[in-house]
């Protein structure tokens, strides 16, 4: 049975988080002996009966393994060439909404090396995990557990009227070539990704849950990833990933929010 598909992202991650709820209960007091205790039940809520293997050959993950800034977590997932994946998941086990995120791949990601890096917050002490699917529809995955606590629920930077004000700003970078003829980019996006766990400073009261659903990159026009996320997804989300090279090079992004709001921006390269 396949999972759910992407459109279904909201109902999924409330689900994970009720299965994640009721193992945290089952599993009061536990050593971290238990700590993959969680992963079955996510597993099974994420990918129904499919099979997930660890696969360090197929993908890596770089991790801290103690975190300077818990709402801040910055991550690394590199996938060969000869992985062929189409998608990724990222997954931090015990976040209140565990699946932070995942990714199509496009044409336009090509060939070579994949490349992202981010940035996530992470609620308590966790393993998290990257999972490619592959062209021929296996899930492999690579694990980290990393020490932080208090990332969903920490401060946001700004006061809320100035980091709504912001919202949607973009800064779109072009950067070098990698070794194997790929080409790297960056994308800043400015939105507060309130997580519905953080108090408002001036008025005592929690601040609703407000992110990007879905950011989308192409370059000249084809599909290079599309993000469905959460919660989960740092303030200020801040992805650097490689793509194939293209005739104008000109990067798009289409991102929209839980408002409905959609920001858009693109830039080609330096100079054009």
């Amino acid at each position: 049975m396949a999972y759910p598909h992407s459109s279904s992202l909201g109902a999924r991650l409330l689900g994970v988080a009720a299965s994640l709820a009721f193992a945290l209960v089952a599993g009061a007091g536990a050593h971290a002996a238990d700590e993959e205790d969680i992963w079955p039940a996510l597993q099974k809520d994420l990918f129904a009966e499919r099979s997930v293997v660890e696969d360090p050959s197929a993908v890596v993950l770089e991790a801290p393994y103690r975190a300077e800034d818990a709402a801040l977590v910055p991550l690394t997932i590199r996938i060969p060439s000869t992985a062929s994946a189409k998608k990724l998941f990222l997954v931090i086990d015990k976040n209140p909404a565990p699946l932070v995120a995942d990714f199509t791949f496009g044409p336009a990601a090509g060939a070579g090396e994949r490349v992202l890096e981010t940035r996530v917050r992470v609620d308590m002490y966790s393993n998290i995990r990257a999972i490619i699917e592959t062209g021929d529809g296996r899930l492999l995955m690579a694990t980290k557990f990393v020490k932080a606590a208090g990332g969903c629920s920490a401060p946001a930077l700004k006061d809320t009227d100035a980091a709504l004000a912001e919202a949607g700003k973009m800064q779109i970078k072009h950067l070098a070539a990698t070794g194997d003829g790929q080409r790297e980019g960056q994308i800043k996006i400015r939105h507060p990704q309130y997580s519905g766990l953080q108090l408002n400073q001036a008025t005592g009261y929690y601040i609703p849950a407000k992110f990007l659903r879905v950011i989308d990159v192409a370059r000249d026009g084809e599909r290079v990833f599309r993000m469905e996320g959460g919660i989960s997804l740092s303030e200020n989300p801040n992805i650097r990933f490689t793509y194939a090279a293209g005739g104008e090079d000109m990067l798009e992004v289409t991102a929209e929010d839980t408002d409905g709001k959609i920001f858009k921006g693109q830039a080609g390269p330096k100079g054009s």
